[in-house]
């Protein structure tokens, strides 16, 4: 019998990193974003650079958009969330109601200055300096109030923050997170979304020096979709992915880390370096995150760099025993179990 829901992802942009990555090898990867597809209604997760123009490449209809999570607030997985906001209003602006954006809320309080800098930087926008997912969308929009406010009283178009309304995920209580000291705490997953086709739940990843980092598992009446965000190994993901039949997980290439940065002695690329190893999950490494979960699939995205050759990734074929993909731009993934198993 055919699935009724054909769930599956679209892997709509499968680069990582604040970078418009060079053409060459990589098959024109864009920022990263992927669509879970449900029946006739998406789910965005992330919203990186070209996400809007995917989606239409993709052949999706926006107005057939559900909710946008949000991993974490690095540009690079935020990039294209003021172009959704100001755009995308035209497809929803019929709408009855808004279309959630959930994701991390403001973090609290700055996190340490590297051990690398001789004199400390002075941060950005200090009166707010670690704005949440509601106050980023919020200023972004803000910013735009020329344009947007010509359209609201001339055009008599709807305000976005009618269309959208973006939300701080909260954390459990209890759990001991602490933006510096404890980001990543042994927890449970935890509900932050729920409607007639998908269940959504979380669990904090560690992607120093980022806090709270999401992923994400949707839960279908036919089969289930983890993406692990951007972390390190970590023993969280393992937790929610447990039994997933897909696992979309992030993967960096360390020898490109050490072409870049091995021979350099400058306190920024060094602690750039440190960032990397710190934050990311090698090939091996999601390989084991997959196998410690028993994911039926594994497929590698938030790919870095996003211009390596696809030999870099297909590694993890070797290592892992379920079935392992490598997606381009565009790629649909179904995650039904019956399709996981064959």
């Amino acid at each position: 019998m055919a699935s009724s829901l054909a769930p599956r992802i679209v892997t709509l942009g499968t680069a990582g990193g604040p970078r418009w990555w060079a053409a060459a090898d990589s098959g024109e990867r864009t920022g990263i974003a992927t669509a879970v597809v449900v029946g006739d209604a998406f789910y965005l997760v992330d919203c990186g650079q070209g996400a809007g123009r995917r989606i239409a490449q993709a052949g999706l209809d926006l107005r057939d958009l559900r909710a946008l999570f949000i991993t974490h607030l690095h540009s690079d997985h935020v990039y294209d969330l003021a172009g959704l906001g100001i755009f995308g209003l035209y497809a929803l602006q019929e709408r009855t109601t808004p279309v959630r954006i959930l994701g991390p809320g403001n973090r609290g309080e700055l996190p340490p200055v590297s051990p690398r800098a001789v004199v400390a930087p002075s941060p950005l926008a200090p009166a707010n300096p670690t704005p949440g997912t509601r106050e980023m969308f919020e200023t972004l929009m803000a910013a735009h109030a020329t344009d947007l406010n010509d359209r609201i009283l001339d055009s008599l178009k709807p305000s976005p923050l009618e269309v959208f309304q973006a939300e701080d995920s909260p954390l459990p209580s209890g759990i001991g997170y602490h933006p510096n000291d404890n980001p990543t705490p042994e927890m449970a997953p935890f509900e932050v979304y729920r409607d007639d086709l998908v269940t959504v739940t979380a669990i904090l990843v560690e992607h120093p020096p980022v806090a709270p980092a999401f992923a994400f598992r949707f839960d279908t009446a036919e089969g289930s979709v983890t993406i692990s965000g951007d972390t390190c190994f970590t023993q969280n993901l393992v937790t929610l992915a447990q039994g997933t039949d897909l696992l979309l997980h992030e993967a960096i290439d360390f020898e490109w880390v050490e072409q870049l940065y091995g021979d350099k002695t400058d306190d920024a690329s060094r602690a750039a370096r440190d960032h990397h190893y710190k934050s990311h999950t090698s090939v091996r490494d999601a390989v084991k995150a997959a196998e410690a979960a028993g994911a039926q699939q594994l497929a590698l995205h938030h790919l870095v760099p996003g211009h390596a050759p696809d030999g870099v990734w297909e590694e993890a074929a070797e290592h892992f025993s379920g079935r392992f993909i490598l997606p381009r731009d565009l790629d649909s993934i179904p995650f039904a179990t019956s399709t996981s198993q064959r």
